[in-house]
Parts: structure tokens; C-alpha cells; sequence
């Protein structure tokens, strides 16, 4: 029997996923709140849209999360280097 990869994953892994559901596990943390996941048995990528949902993986959404992710490390980079937290005086 030939082995079929679909954009999806392995035909057969498809079929398991849709009788018993995806199983996503993170790969990758974009932000705190925003992360991408992958299913371990077909492959298929979904990540968190604006209302915290899982959405499909597009091209558009890969860019958006590079974009957030650059700034979200700058801004980071940028606390802990120069600027430490400030203190609140009562």
C-alpha cells in the first residue's frame, strides 16, 4: 500500500483524527497568550486568534505571529537590559 502525505498529514492519521479528534500539542510560544499547535497524528497546525480560538494556520497568520513574537522579544529584551521594573511608592 502507498503511503499518500496530504497538506493534512498521512491519509490514514486523518482518518483517526476525524473519528476521534486532533491532539495538539504547542510548537511554538509566540507570546504569553498566543502559541501554535501542531496535531501529532496528521500534522495539522492551528494557532490562537484574537478571541484566544483555535484557528487554521494560514500564511497570513504565520506572518502576523512572526511579527508579534519579534516584538514581544524586543520589548522584553528591552525591560530586562535597561529598564527594571518600576517600584510603586505608597
Amino acid at each position: 500500500m502507498k503511503n499518500t502525505i496530504t497538506p493534512d498529514g498521512n491519509k490514514i492519521t486523518g482518518i483517526f483524527c476525524n473519528f476521534f479528534g486532533h491532539h495538539f500539542v504547542v510548537s511554538k510560544k509566540v507570546t504569553e497568550h498566543i502559541k501554535e499547535y501542531k496535531c501529532v497524528h496528521c500534522q495539522k497546525q492551528v494557532t490562537t486568534d484574537e478571541r484566544g480560538k483555535l484557528s487554521p494556520l494560514t500564511a497570513k497568520l504565520k506572518e502576523i505571529n512572526k511579527t508579534l513574537e519579534d516584538m514581544y522579544h524586543r520589548r522584553n529584551r528591552r525591560r530586562a537590559v535597561g529598564h527594571p521594573e518600576r517600584k510603586q511608592v505608597a
